[in-house]
């Protein structure tokens, strides 16, 4: 069945691509749409050694006439076959600051979510003597949060596996960024009585100034931080990722929702002198209230 949602987390990091939720045949003015809270284990950037743990919103909102609001991307069903989906979209590109990539709460104002920022003070060192500052990030120039359009292309394979597209362009400093992610997602409706299982893998490709935004370093950031000489990364292949996510229906209105996704940087994105380390992870779990 075409029925179900790919639950998206709302969790707007850079790398991550927009959920696009599957088309949800529905009666005309109607709409389904869920709301939860969990919590997340996530890079603190792409290509960072360490993670922390965060809050995490869930926010999936899909109408009749195919407008749908997945995590923080907006987009529009306009196929009418069931072989196909494809529309426009909009989605939200994150900030990132010395901190790390910020984590904004879906249908929250800016400013008033919680981020927890990131020390580079290690167990047992206090004030006594100054700890090492290992921050990568420390004096590289801040990315400012961006509006991003683009669209999405989906094609079934067969009923339970189908093959994902999102483009999207206007990232980072001079906003002419571009990113394409493609996937495969398997459904396995049967593991379980109320269990699903979507199993993905996937490769992202990005433009010259997207790789530049996020792993670049120009000359002035390099003096200010000690790198020997300037890094422009070029176009190409920037990570394959793996994944699977695990709902489980608890009642017709509550719906247990985990996953976990393992990333790999290639290419000129892995050889950044801000990459510490090239396979990251992420996991999540989170409580989802259907209404």
């Amino acid at each position: 069945m075409r029925q179900y949602l790919f639950l998206a987390i709302a969790s707007a990091c850079s790398t991550v691509a927009a959920q696009t939720p599957a088309t949800n045949p529905m009666p005309d003015g109607s709409r389904d749409m869920y709301i939860g809270i969990g919590a997340q284990s996530v890079p603190r950037y792409d290509g960072s050694s360490d993670n922390r743990t965060l809050p995490l919103p869930v926010l999936q909102v899909q109408w009749s006439n195919g407008i749908f609001v997945s995590g923080t991307s907006l987009g529009w069903h306009l196929s009418q076959s069931p072989s196909m989906e494809f529309g426009p979209m909009l989605a939200l590109s994150p900030r990132r600051d010395q901190d790390g990539v910020s984590f904004s709460f879906s249908g929250v104002g800016e400013g008033s979510g919680a981020r927890m920022a990131y020390s580079s003070l290690r167990p047992g060192e206090f004030t006594e003597r100054e700890p090492v500052d290992d921050n990568r990030l420390r004096n590289m120039d801040v990315i400012k949060r961006r509006l991003l359009a683009g669209g999405f292309f989906n094609y079934y394979l067969s009923p339970k596996l189908r093959l994902t597209n999102t483009l999207t362009y206007g990232s980072g400093k001079d906003r002419n960024g571009a990113r394409l992610h493609t996937a495969l997602q398997y459904m396995m409706e049967d593991v379980a009585p109320h269990h699903t299982v979507v199993l993905s893998a996937g490769v992202s490709l990005a433009n010259r100034a997207y790789n530049e935004t996020w792993f670049g370093v120009t000359q002035d950031e390099a003096e200010r931080s000690g790198i020997k000489g300037s890094y422009r990364p070029g176009a190409g292949v920037q990570d394959v990722r793996a994944g699977v996510r695990w709902n489980w229906v608890l009642s017709p209105d509550w719906m247990l929702t985990s996953g976990a996704t393992v990333n790999r940087l290639v290419g000129d994105a892995k050889d950044s002198p801000l990459v510490e380390r090239a396979t990251n992870y992420s996991v999540s779990t989170a409580l989802a209230y259907r209404f």
